[in-house]
């Protein structure tokens, strides 16, 4: 893959995974690859990130809302016995060249 936006699987996350994006299920080696405790994705996954204080007040005031693209990436895994889902994962983005 050239370019991957990369999200870190928790620790306690262990194969088989079912992942989603927006509630949209992911094909393995076709969406994403696993390689480790990384999922890598082909297609551009956006993360809304902090807020600073003027967008936070105008939201607050009523005076904006927020508009911008937020994926959110879910993946259900099994653990003793149950289906267990680890919801909002963090997305990073590929480096940029220097």
């Amino acid at each position: 893959m050239a370019e991957a936006w990369t999200v870190p699987l928790p620790d306690y996350v262990a194969e088989p995974l079912e992942v989603y994006v927006n509630g949209v299920p992911q094909t393995p080696w076709t969406d994403y690859v696993v390689r480790g405790r990384v999922l890598e994705f082909t297609k551009p996954l956006a993360q809304e990130g902090r807020l600073g204080f003027i967008r936070w007040a105008s939201i607050f005031l009523g005076i904006a809302g927020t508009y911008r693209k937020h994926d959110s990436v879910d993946v259900i895994y099994e653990a003793g016995g149950r289906r267990q889902v680890a919801a909002g994962l963090p997305v990073v983005p590929p480096a940029r060249p220097s």
